[in-house]
């Protein structure tokens, strides 16, 4: 959502460019990543390290808000040195790149949650050269969470001016606008759809983790996420919740008490044959720049159970999920987003609540226990 002022603010208050360190062991990663993040006027790599110790000493100096952080280096690892990232700059925000391998996936889901903010599957020193969609997806996220970062350090925003790169004005953001919220759907949900991108993972966890061990009702997952890593948040997603949950398969049925994650690069839908409603995995276009896409779940889910869907919106950038989330008020089913303060980036479900979508609109603390109270009513 764009805001127009019509008064443009003098050029002191000009907003800088998003501060970024880039810390990996290889000197050409780091320098074709710091020149594809440069080529964007709105960020500027101020630091750069080639380990995780060099990384923390300079954090502790600095005033760094994003950081592109390496798991495999020598004398300290990513995973090491995250917290310690964290504890000597809160509220830092940490991208996680590793390559597309079974362990450094399942590793970037334990530094998600472990408080690493987003990841990025990195490609090798000769693919990244041509990588156009590896730099527009991390150029993309570093923008976005360092906004993120100085919507809770708005004096970060105009510190250590840099007068040689001159970009947009910034425009106060003035107010928050009131949301106006439908009234809780009265007929029982049936399934509950979940769509989620950056900070997803996390959000994912607590929610799920807070269920009790237990759903009444069938849960379908679509996080924005590569394959590999969506077989490893299956895994996690279970450990965390206690409730089965898996990649979904082509064709097999929806069943209550069970978590249904869609596979990276397929969407997942549902569909109604011969009167049971079976998970359908189709690669037909990205949606919204994404696949898997949540819109194309929450159109198949308004479809299937009508006004019995449910559809929870957590933490991500863009607006995927507001098409598919109107589609399903349409029908009578229910939508709920978390609230801006506990949103790793308010993108997705900002877009659902400032449309006037939502039943609730609700920090990450309180989603499971709404859930579970729906949930007992369902089995009621």
């Amino acid at each position: 959502m764009t805001l127009i002022s019509p008064i443009a603010p003098p050029a002191e208050s000009r907003t800088q460019p998003v501060r970024v360190m880039v810390v990996d062991d290889s000197a050409v990663i780091r320098g074709l990543i710091s020149k594809a993040l440069e080529a964007d006027a709105g960020i500027k790599v101020v630091h750069s390290a080639s380990n995780g110790q060099m990384a923390v000493d300079i954090a502790g100096r600095s005033n760094v808000e994003v950081v592109v952080l390496d798991i495999e280096m020598p004398i300290m690892d990513g995973i090491t040195a995250l917290p310690k990232l964290l504890a000597a700059r809160p509220g830092l925000q940490v991208v996680m790149a590793s390559t597309l391998t079974r362990r450094n996936a399942d590793i970037s889901l334990q530094a998600l949650a472990a408080g690493a903010a987003d990841y990025v599957a990195k490609p090798s020193s000769s693919e990244l050269v041509s990588a156009e969609d590896f730099k527009r997806e991390l150029t993309s996220k570093v923008k976005e969470l360092g906004q993120a970062y100085r919507r809770k350090h708005p004096e970060s925003a105009n510190a250590a001016p840099m007068p040689a790169r001159r970009i947009a004005p910034a425009v106060p953001a003035g107010p928050p606008v009131p949301l106006k919220l439908r009234p809780e759907a009265t007929l029982q949900p049936e399934i509950l759809a979940i769509g989620s991108s950056t900070g997803g993972p996390q959000a994912l966890f607590k929610v799920l983790g807070g269920l009790g061990g237990r759903s009444d009702l069938p849960i379908l997952v679509t996080q924005h996420m590569p394959a590999t890593f969506t077989a490893i948040l299956a895994e996690h997603i279970a450990q965390a919740s206690k409730i089965p949950t898996a990649e979904a398969r082509d064709g097999e049925p929806v069943t209550r008490g069970r978590i249904y994650v869609a596979p990276g690069d397929i969407h997942m839908t549902v569909a109604v044959e011969d009167g049971k409603k079976v998970i359908r995995l189709m690669k037909t276009a990205p949606e919204n720049f994404c696949r898997p896409a949540v819109d194309p779940m929450l159109r198949s889910v308004a479809a299937a159970y009508g006004a019995r869907c449910m559809v929870l919106i957590l933490t991500g950038m863009g607006s995927d999920g507001q098409k598919g989330a109107s589609t399903v008020v349409a029908a009578g089913g229910s939508v709920v987003a978390q609230d801006e303060a506990t949103s790793v980036v308010w993108g997705m479900p900002g877009a659902v609540a400032k449309t006037g979508l939502c039943s609730a609109v609700l920090p990450l603390p309180e989603i499971a226990p709404y859930l579970r109270r729906l949930a007992m009513r369902s089995a009621a």
